[in-house]
């Protein structure tokens, strides 16, 4: 299977509060202080699982997830793991879909897709470059608190594949529950 990558977002971890590492190296984040080159997934919601690329130096967490992408080859593979998706451009459009579509579980967590071997699970490999007027910026989706300021989100202007951009919105437990107990 061959993706195109539309779109990405960065997280600097320890520095940044909508990073996994925010608060230190855990078991869950640790493929994220490195080496580079390497994959850091992660299961989110109890259901889906997210695909990162490490960038940091060796000790240093940091990351980009890969929020969406084009299938280039293997779209059929694709389309039988994401059997609801409407069209072609929905299969890797955002990061569940992506890492569902390419078959991405924690399996894969620390492979090195740097790898020349062509038997390797997972690898990067460089395509045909973006002209530099064709990419955008803006804040992270769903990010909140100190880190949502940072124009760290990139994306491919008016491309299909793209995600939507969606806000941090707040959860107030508190609110819900009371919403919950005073509803018919």
């Amino acid at each position: 299977m061959q993706l195109r990558i539309t779109e990405v977002e960065a997280y600097a971890g320890e520095a940044d509060p909508g990073s996994h590492a925010y608060r230190g190296r855990t078991e869950r984040n640790a493929s994220m202080f490195g080496p580079p080159g390497h994959a850091y997934v992660y299961f989110i919601y109890g259901m889906w699982y997210s695909l990162n690329l490490v960038c940091g130096s060796e000790g240093e967490a940091s990351g980009v997830l890969i929020r969406a992408g084009e299938i280039l080859e293997g779209a059929d593979q694709a389309r039988h793991r994401r059997p609801k998706a409407r069209k072609d451009a929905e299969l890797a459009k955002g990061p569940a879909r992506l890492a569902t579509a390419l078959a991405v579980d924690r399996e894969l967590n620390g492979t090195d897709v740097c790898s020349q071997d062509e038997a390797a699970p997972l690898s990067i490999r460089a395509g045909e470059p973006a002209p530099p007027d064709a990419i955008k910026s803006g804040p992270r989706t769903g990010v909140g608190g100190e880190g949502a300021h940072h124009p760290w989100r990139f994306w491919l202007a008016d491309d299909p594949t793209v995600s939507p951009y969606r806000p941090h919105k707040p959860r107030n437990r508190r609110a819900a529950l009371d919403a919950g107990r005073s509803a018919p």
